[in-house]
Order: C-alpha cells, then sequence, then structure tokens
C-alpha cells in the first residue's frame, strides 16, 4: 500500500510539474505573441508615415512644378508680347519713312 501511495504522489507532482510547465509555456507564447503584435503595429505605423511624408512631397512637387510651368507660360507670353511690340514698332517706323 506505501508503494501505490509512494506512486500516487510521484503521479500527482509529476502532474503539478506539467500543468506549471503547461503554464509557463503559455505565458511565454502570450509574450512572444504579444511583442510580434507590437512589432507589427510599429512596422504599420512606420510605412503609414513614410506614406504620409511622401504624400506631402509628392503635393509640394506638384506645387512647385505648376508653379515653374506657370512662370514659364508667363515668360513666354511677355516675349511674344515684346516680339509683337516690336514688329508693330518696326512696321510704324518703316511708314512714317518716306520711300527712297
Amino acid at each position: 500500500m506505501v508503494d501505490q501511495e509512494e506512486q500516487s504522489l510521484k503521479e500527482a507532482r509529476r502532474l503539478e510539474k506539467r500543468a506549471a510547465e503547461e503554464a509557463e509555456r503559455l505565458a511565454k507564447e502570450h509574450e512572444r505573441k504579444k511583442a510580434y503584435l507590437a512589432r507589427e503595429q510599429a512596422i504599420e505605423e512606420a510605412q503609414k508615415e513614410r506614406g504620409a511624408k511622401r504624400s506631402e512631397k509628392r503635393a509640394n512637387e506638384e506645387i512647385d512644378q505648376l508653379a515653374r510651368k506657370q512662370a514659364r507660360r508667363e515668360a513666354y507670353l511677355a516675349r511674344e508680347k515684346a516680339t509683337a511690340e516690336a514688329q508693330e514698332a518696326r512696321e510704324l517706323k518703316a511708314k512714317k519713312q518716306p520711300p527712297e
């Protein structure tokens, strides 16, 4: 009978040890999942931040490009106007000069 009690006691200790190991394993697994999710969230936030910066940079570049395009257009129109005025002035001068 003593052997049976001793065997039961060993079995109970083994079960307790197994339960403790299982609890420890579950706790470690929980911590790993928690750390994994935190890393994933950090990566996602960093990607969102980079995307926002890219969008802002692209918007600024578009604004700059539109400003340069407008400046080129205005410069072109000013040259065209100056050319037309010079041509008109030459024509008026030619009309005022007596034929030779």
